[in-house]
């Protein structure tokens, strides 16, 4: 199948130079149309869409500047790169013809090799011009294609099933997967040298984690285990670079993310440091409604979490949540059912006093 020519368009009044200028260009290797004023001109230029647009200035009824105008109004006429020619050189012409818009100026007469020229500089610069739109539109993806390509990744994984308190992995683990939570749900957490737990993040449905680790390329330091019954997605570190290099928006978001997760940790450190223990018990509480809930608006939530995983979470004692707990009922801000906490009002416990 032969490729398609790359075109032009020459709007022209005067018929030698018009019909020189075609004959030179056919001859190159160009499908040409010509016109020969300006709004004949402009219907060839919005029927045809050329490649390249070569017009003069002074014309009869409609000039050059009032074409490149026109077209300017038009969304797909107006990325042609556009090559005023005219006998008059004055600078004030040319200061016109760019201030329009116009991409290049050749003034007349031109020998065939500027003509060439002017044309190829354009096309190359064109054609440099899409490929960077090519590259925002890779890097600035919508929210809904992110979740299209992401969950074309994670259909393509491999998918695991986890017991309750099942390691995921390990600290000092080399990364082989970035996680993807089916159902169920998974806590991270740091070991205190006395053994102590330090849980610093709990993922719901829906969510990815363990990426951090995959992208420095580096072991693991933290651990992660399902919190109840789980099933969860394999995305293979090479599948997982290859989207991201592939497309750079996705990149984004996962810079977003650990941007996000930085935060979170300055603000669990300051919360350490500053808050009550009743603040933190509170605040470990509507952690865990926020992650199962997964963006529903509401101020009551069903959570279940043990008292141990809880107090990981609070970075304090079991005997400290038990204690919480119980005042928090009395203060009609919880309820127990079973082995699951409701809590009763989120607005309540998020202004909770220190």
């Amino acid at each position: 199948m032969a490729a398609k020519k790359t075109t032009i368009l020459i709007i022209e009044d005067n018929d030698d130079i018009r019909e020189g200028t075609k004959e030179i260009l056919e001859l190159t290797g160009y499908e040409v149309y010509t016109a020969s004023e300006g709004k004949t001109g402009v219907d060839l230029a919005l029927k045809h869409l050329p490649d390249v647009i070569l017009c003069d200035i002074m014309m009869p009824e409609l000039d050059g500047f009032g074409v490149l105008y026109m077209l300017s109004k038009h969304q797909q006429a107006s990325t042609i790169p556009f090559i005023f020619m005219t006998a008059k050189a004055e600078r004030a012409d040319m200061r016109k013809a760019m201030e329009l818009g116009a991409d290049d100026y050749l003034t007349k007469p031109f020998d065939d090799i500027e003509l060439l020229n002017a044309i190829e500089t354009r096309l190359k610069k064109r054609k440099q011009l899409e490929s960077e739109s090519i590259n925002l539109k890779n890097l600035y993806l919508s929210e809904e294609e992110q979740d299209i390509l992401l969950q074309e990744l994670v259909q393509r994984s491999r998918l695991k099933t986890y017991k309750k308190k099942q390691a995921v992995y390990e600290e000092g683990d080399t990364p082989l997967y970035v996680y993807f939570v089916k159902t169920g749900k998974v806590r991270r957490f740091l070991h205190y040298l006395d053994g102590r737990e330090l849980a610093t993040d709990i993922h719901a449905e829906g969510s990815f984690f363990g990426y951090g680790a995959v992208l420095l390329q580096q072991q693991y330091t933290d651990n992660a285990e399902t919190l109840e019954h789980a099933e969860l997605a394999l995305i293979e570190r090479d599948n997982f670079f290859e989207l991201l290099y592939r497309k750079p928006g996705i990149a984004s978001k996962f810079i977003k993310l650990l941007s996000g997760n930085i935060r979170g940790k300055e603000a669990q450190l300051l919360a350490f440091a500053y808050d009550s223990v009743r603040k933190r018990v509170a605040n470990a509480l509507i952690h865990v409604a926020d992650k199962t809930l997964s963006g529903v608006i509401a101020d009551e939530c069903l959570i279940r979490i043990s008292r141990d995983d809880l107090a990981s979470l609070a970075g304090t004692a079991n005997e400290t949540i038990s204690r919480m707990l119980a005042d928090f009922k009395d203060e009609k801000l919880i309820a127990k059912e079973g082995n699951a906490i409701r809590v009763l009002s989120l607005n309540k416990l998020r202004h909770i006093k220190q």
